[in-house]
């Protein structure tokens, strides 16, 4: 990859660019009071809160799995035991 075509036309205008942006951006950060750590421990919380999430569904979801399995597998064996008593090829 050529270095025109990664940086655009200029190189040094890009990097101006780039270097007035993160002043920028660096500005309105610290007038909400975001700070580097601040977003990297916003962003470890993010990630432990949708992981905690992820596991929670998992484990509701098996509860009811539990639940329905207490009635449905009785049920059904039950339900085989009797087909096949009725039904020989079965």
């Amino acid at each position: 990859m050529d270095r025109r075509q990664f940086f655009g036309d200029s190189v040094a205008g890009t990097l101006i660019r780039l270097v007035l942006l993160s002043v920028v951006v660096g500005i309105v950060f610290s007038a909400l009071g975001i700070t580097p750590f601040n977003l990297i421990e916003r962003l470890q919380h993010l990630i432990r809160n949708i992981t905690n999430m992820g596991f929670d569904a998992f484990n509701w979801a098996f509860q009811y799995f539990l639940l329905g399995a207490v009635i449905v597998f009785p049920v059904w064996f039950v339900m085989r035991l009797l087909r096949s008593r009725r039904d020989p090829k079965a």
